[in-house]
């Protein structure tokens, strides 16, 4: 005789368990608030973007009334804040952006990644629970004290006797970069030491025993397991370097220049963006509608570098069982 399925009390149990679920659900006091508060603050987060892109592109498409695309895109000439002279090429202040964000790279890269590797596989346990959030605390120190330092200290006191005091102008780009590759510092050692961290065990015991030194399984075993996360804090630290304001304000200048030479005056798209923000400009005004085109390509360039980010982190992401 043919014994009879058992698929069906498995169905059985299966329904009563998820009609059981379903009748759990918000039994708890406060679920149902927690949840609806979720709601709320997810909902008030999407429509203050849509506010925000909404007036950005608002005020740009009335700034481009009055200045031409080709103008905007194709000139290589910004003067903006002299009646009489305007000129709207907006590549000198990207220009700027890409000098800070180029030597700010340069110095803060090598050393994070170092600053990561030896924490992660040097240090002793009881030295990176110390050293790691003296690293971290870098990160809070205000971006203005870093600009009056930069000014005061590190072009008077440490680039004019380095390269002469007729090469290095009170503003100039190196003198801003090097203070926001101590601020990102942080940023880029504490996030790749995290993710090489996350680093199996196993990869590495496999390595040693292969007869690895313990720099060659760092470079070449846990660097690129671990190369999605380092990936994501250099690109966190680039978009941090893109939306500083303070310290290339005061530090790098405030003359648009088409260079990336470090020992230059120039001006970034934040700096103009301060300028104007500070100034007397009025509403309705070219000066004050240049003020959101300037943030429009901004806003542009960091959507781009957070849709970037994401590709690669997920094009490189290892995933370990």
């Amino acid at each position: 005789m043919a014994s009879e399925p058992t698929t069906a009390p498995m169905g059985h149990d299966a329904a009563l368990l998820q009609k059981q679920m379903q009748h759990s659900t918000f039994k708890r006091p406060g679920e149902l608030a927690v949840v609806a508060l979720l709601w709320l603050c997810g909902t008030i987060s999407l429509i203050t973007t849509v506010l925000i892109v909404t007036t950005l592109f608002g005020e740009t498409i009335d700034f481009f009334r009055e200045v031409s695309p080709a103008e905007f895109f194709l000139e290589t000439r910004w003067q903006a804040l002299i009646p009489g002279t305007e000129s709207f090429g907006i590549w000198e202040l990207v220009a700027g952006t890409a000098n800070v964000v180029l030597w700010s790279m340069v110095f803060a890269l090598p050393l994070g990644l170092a600053a990561a590797i030896y924490l992660s596989e040097y240090a002793h346990p009881r030295t990176r629970s110390i050293l790691k959030p003296i690293l971290e605390v870098l990160a809070g120190v205000p971006t203005v004290v870093y600009a009056f330092f930069a000014l005061t200290v590190v072009t008077e006191y440490v680039l004019r006797p380095i390269f002469g005091a007729d090469r290095v102008p009170i503003f100039n780009s190196l003198s801003a970069s090097l203070m926001m590759a101590v601020m990102i510092l942080p940023t880029i050692a504490s996030v790749s030491e995290d993710a090489m961290a996350n680093v199996p065990r196993e990869l590495r015991e496999g390595a040693y025993g292969l007869g690895a030194t313990r720099l060659e399984v760092a470079i070449k075993v846990v660097l690129p397991a671990a190369l999605s996360g380092v990936i994501a804090a250099v690109l966190l630290a680039i978009a941090r370097v893109i939306g500083e304001t303070m310290i290339v304000a005061l530090a790098a200048g405030s003359t648009p220049t088409l260079t990336l030479m470090p020992l230059e005056g120039i001006q970034t798209m934040t700096g103009y963006m301060l300028q104007v923000g500070l100034g007397d400009a009025a509403r309705g005004t070219i000066n004050y509608t240049s003020l959101f085109a300037v943030a429009s390509t901004l806003f542009v360039f960091t959507f781009a570098l957070n849709v970037i980010a994401t590709w690669i982190v997920n094009r490189f992401r290892e995933a370990y069982e």
